[in-house]
């Protein structure tokens, strides 16, 4: 057994296959960038094909390969379980799922593990039913979780190879240009999908809207596409973009955000042209409204916003609060309004966002990062991947990427959930480590990491209450008392890769 920097045990065999976690930024990347298979097209060859049956057939899919999908439709997708039930149907077996992130409408999945159409899973997140199937052991082999960032790195150093990436996308023309801002179920940014296109052997696009060629804006681009398929529907709207997102109405949440907001107020970071990026629920989303009206207030104006975005944000823009946004995600329809609309709101692509082992990410100029958590411990790690049960029941996301590019990272959290303790002695699962996190923002009042003496300084003065993270952590185990520990099988269900390709925790099986 392996131990990695902040104490995690990592089974030896992984440990020599991924190496350990020893600091944020201990790993450094130097690499040849990977690339994919090229079919050239010849005048009068069409890319055009009859079915998602005929696509899979002519990408040359066989046992054993890697296909991947994006995850902008959210649960409003139909791509992802429309082309795994025709990939079933004509027998194929043994895959690798490469999803971006995989939600509660893909449900599905659980079927292909079992009947051996799946053997391997990758993703930046599992949710529900899909979760707690790999939680209780569904797989021989562990699922590899990755951060948005640490997917592009994987996938652009070619530790993870893309054999077929099948992109829904809500329009595209007989060529393959694409994009997620036009058509009958948009989704705004395909950011994710973008790396995919790019680096994989056969890129498919699947499509409710065929358009006239050229297809613009171009999100995906022609010379990056080898087949485009029209399907009656790529999902439902509803499900893929929620209308405008709603900022909470609890007044816990609210003091949360209010309090947050104070921090970012108060740090030397808050001045002209500063930047941000801020959640899309809760206390998060809380934040943006509470910010602009002391921006307002102080006449300061951000630089940019970085996102996932919400509407709330893109109202900023609009009301020139913010000078431009850069969208790598899309979360409702204001924000897919406004990446139509806005030609300072720019698509990117997750290797532009977040990637540590590129030229230079998005995340490493952000001054300040509003994040959540499920749990944070008294090293100011932190866990959205795992329930208190052990369940695995959310996504690496983007947390780790931002916390460590950011300034100051800021993570908000009740210091109670569901009469759970959110303050805790050890966290379940680390995703982001303690040294990456810089202000803990709850309703009772902060704790600051105490390895950034600058911001206990600045905030000497700050009218919110400031307390230890161990105070913090008591004054929630007064309340609901000391949690039982969860009771885990040797059988290790996850692998945790921090975004530099090492692992930081594993998931174990919970026992039944």
């Amino acid at each position: 057994m392996a131990q990695n920097q902040i104490g995690r045990e990592i089974p030896q065999k992984f440990a020599e296959s991924f190496g350990v976690f020893e600091g944020q930024y201990a790993k450094k990347h130097e690499y040849k960038r990977a690339s994919g298979q090229v079919a050239g097209v010849t005048p009068g060859d069409s890319k055009m094909l009859g079915s998602i049956r005929e696509a899979i057939t002519k990408s040359g899919l066989k046992d054993g390969m890697t296909v991947s999908f994006h995850h902008h439709f959210r649960e409003g997708d139909a791509v992802l379980n429309m082309v795994m039930a025709e990939i079933a149907d004509m027998g194929i077996r043994n895959l690798t799922l490469a999803s971006s992130s995989i939600a509660n409408v893909h449900d599905p999945i659980i079927d292909h593990i079992r009947n051996g159409v799946i053997t391997n899973i990758t993703s930046s997140g599992l949710r529900d039913r899909v979760g707690a199937a790999i939680s209780h052991g569904i797989m021989e082999n562990p699922v590899v979780i990755r951060s948005h960032g640490g997917r592009a790195r994987a996938i652009e150093k070619g530790e993870l190879h893309i054999d077929v990436a099948f992109l829904g996308a809500p329009s595209s023309d007989c060529y393959g240009n694409a994009n997620g801002s036009h058509g009958k179920a948009t989704c705004g940014s395909l950011g994710y999908a973008r790396v995919d296109a790019e680096f994989a052997d056969k890129v498919i696009i699947i499509t409710d809207n065929l358009v006239p060629y050229p297809n613009t804006p171009i999100s995906i681009p022609q010379n990056h596409v080898d087949y485009v398929v029209v399907v009656e529907s790529i999902g439902d709207p509803n499900g893929i973009a929620k209308g405008a997102t709603r900022i909470t109405s609890n007044p816990k949440e609210l003091l949360i955000a209010e309090n947050a907001c104070k921090v970012i107020t108060a740090s030397p970071y808050y001045k002209e042209g500063f930047s941000f990026q801020a959640g899309s629920g809760g206390s998060t989303l809380a934040v943006a409204r509470f910010l602009a009206d002391a921006m307002r207030k102080d006449s300061i104006k951000a630089g940019y916003a970085l996102g996932g975005l919400t509407g709330h944000l893109c109202e900023m823009l609009e009301e020139g609060l913010i000078g431009k946004v850069i969208d790598t995600q899309s979360f409702d329809r204001g924000a897919i309004d406004s990446i139509k609309n806005n030609a300072n709101h720019y698509e990117i692509s997750a290797s532009f966002y977040a990637n540590p082992g590129g030229k230079g990410a998005a995340v490493d100029q952000l001054d300040v990062v509003v994040l959540s958590a499920l749990e944070i411990d008294t090293d100011f790690n932190v866990n959205v991947m795992t329930g208190s049960d052990g369940v695995i029941r959310g996504a690496s996301g983007g947390h780790s990427d931002t916390a460590a590019g950011a300034k100051l990272s800021l993570i908000l959290t009740p210091i109670i959930r569901g009469r759970i303790p959110t303050i805790v002695e050890k966290v379940n699962t680390v995703i982001t480590p303690g040294e990456s996190v810089d202000v803990v923002v709850t309703e009772l009042g902060i704790a600051v990491n105490p390895g950034r003496k600058d911001l206990i300084e600045a905030f000497a003065k700050l009218d919110v209450p400031q307390f230890t993270i161990e105070e913090l952590k008591e004054k929630a185990y007064a309340v609901v008392g000391t949690p039982d520990p969860i009771i885990y099988d040797e059988k290790v269900v996850a692998l945790i890769e921090y975004r530099d390709g090492s692992l930081i925790d594993v998931v174990r099986k919970v026992r039944d």
